[in-house]
């Protein structure tokens, strides 16, 4: 597969190389319109996930392990039922979302750092539940990550319902990448698929597979803390967050291995090496790696009329770097990044809402929508 890499009018053709571009560009110079953030809530402070009910509602966890209700801008009590988490460096009360046909099922989904099964520590699961009133009940939990560990890194945890009805979420590596991400037979270091009951999907590509774990949907993966549906082409995307340069953005496919620890594109937080090479055999590219790290986040695409010129491109939020990132799409390929918004703070959660305006859960600034200026 050829991938592209647009700098100014030049296109470069890379063969299978992932992309990166040192020249970072800004909405001024695209033609882009200015964006601004508007304050929805500062009363929570560690947002990690938010999705919407019917009626408009909000609601989005907090890390320390309370999920809140917002209407209009105004924060309720935190909701009664939810699930004991252990706070644990990264780890906690991580996303959020609901059933794509919940108004007829009424079903939640919740990414949390759970102390349950053997082993000391925790690892990621998945609940699925309902709210009555102000209250989860049915709660049921239906994938657990089986290693538990006292590491603090490295959960995932970001989930997404496909155009079919499928569950995917991500568990990271756990800060134990040797052991976890490229074992079939362990969680850790990748996407799974789950239908929205918890059962594995028939077509799982390693649902036949002896001593391998039949939800897994890819593998080789770091810690995938972004995770959406590309609108035009129906594939799983998903962002990366890498180690001293090298985070990424891939397209999870049935199967694949994304090469962690034996390939990428970083270094160590010590300064030494540490994936063997960038290439290998068997072994995805990237559509697109940041060096330097970004400490890429959520991403959303946008499909909203309210953003015009950003539809079907996607929104990359980013932690080190605090701020918004848009990155332009077509088909498989990154055309270009620019910076939409800078100095805002630690972009942890990005979602388009029901309402067409893209939401950013910002670490110790809460909840804000981004609005065009003009």
């Amino acid at each position: 597969m050829k991938k592209k890499s647009w700098l100014g009018a030049v296109a470069i053709t890379l063969g299978s190389c992932a992309l990166s571009l040192s020249v970072v560009h800004s909405a001024y110079a695209q033609g882009l319109p200015e964006f601004s953030l508007e304050t929805i809530t500062s009363d929570i402070q560690m947002p990690w996930g938010m999705t919407w009910l019917p009626e408009g509602d909000m609601l989005v966890t907090d890390r320390n392990g309370e999920i809140f209700r917002v209407r209009n801008g105004q924060v309720g009590d935190p909701l009664a039922g939810v699930p004991e988490v252990h706070t644990n460096g990264q780890g906690g009360l991580l996303d959020i979302i609901v059933h794509p046909n919940y108004a007829d099922n009424g079903w939640l989904y919740i990414s949390y750092a759970s102390e349950d099964g053997e082993g000391e520590g925790s690892n990621t699961a998945i609940m699925r539940a309902r709210l009555d009133g102000n209250r989860l009940v049915d709660q049921s939990v239906i994938y657990k990550g089986a290693e538990n560990s006292m590491r603090g890194q490295h959960y995932g945890g970001r989930m997404i319902f496909d155009n079919d009805g499928y569950l995917y979420f991500s568990i990271g590596d756990r800060g134990d990448h040797f052991t976890n991400v490229q074992d079939l037979t362990r969680d850790g270091g990748k996407i799974y698929r789950l239908n929205a009951d918890g059962s594995v999907p028939a077509d799982n590509p390693f649902v036949d597979q002896d001593n391998a774990k039949a939800a897994i949907w890819s593998y080789g993966h770091r810690n995938p803390q972004g995770i959406d549906i590309n609108p035009v082409t129906g594939q799983v995307w998903a962002s990366e967050h890498g180690p001293r340069g090298g985070d990424e953005i891939n397209i999870a496919e049935a199967g694949n291995n994304y090469g962690w620890p034996y390939v990428g594109y970083g270094i160590n937080y010590n300064g030494e090496p540490l994936a063997e090479a960038t290439h290998g055999e068997g072994m995805e590219q990237p559509v697109w790696y940041w060096d330097p790290s970004i400490a890429v986040a959520g991403i959303a695409f946008v499909t909203s009329d309210r953003y015009p010129e950003l539809q079907n491109h996607l929104l990359v939020g980013a932690l080190r770097a605090t701020k918004l990132e848009l990155l332009e799409i077509h088909d498989d390929r990154v055309l270009r990044r620019t910076d939409l918004l800078t100095d805002i703070g630690r972009v942890r959660a990005v979602r388009q809402g029901p309402d067409g305006y893209v939401y950013l859960g910002i670490e110790g600034e809460g909840i804000k929508r981004l609005v065009p200026s003009n």
